[in-house]
């Protein structure tokens, strides 16, 4: 499960796949068919853990707060310092 957040905390968008990953890319598909990249105003959440892909598909959305419900793989983190995102496990 993945979820989109505005800055309020309205939920915005929803989705659900076998894999963290897939539901990632529905979000942000669902971003795109809806003109609104980037996403600099939002939050994702995952359900999971992060890890380093879900944290570059953010970055490529410019998606600047990742939250995940178990706690992110270290090169998550690291990734996430480097590219000035903020990342909550």
């Amino acid at each position: 499960m993945t979820a989109l957040f505005d800055t309020r905390g309205s939920l915005l968008a929803l989705r659900e796949d076998i894999g963290r990953h897939n539901a990632v890319d529905k979000i942000l598909g669902h971003a795109l068919l809806h003109e609104k990249l980037p996403l600099d105003h939002h939050i994702l959440l995952v359900s999971g853990r992060s890890s380093f892909e879900i944290m570059q598909k953010a970055l490529a959305a410019r998606i600047p707060i990742v939250a995940a419900v178990s706690a992110p793989s270290s090169l998550a983190v690291q990734f996430a310092a480097e590219s000035g995102q903020t990342l909550v496990g």
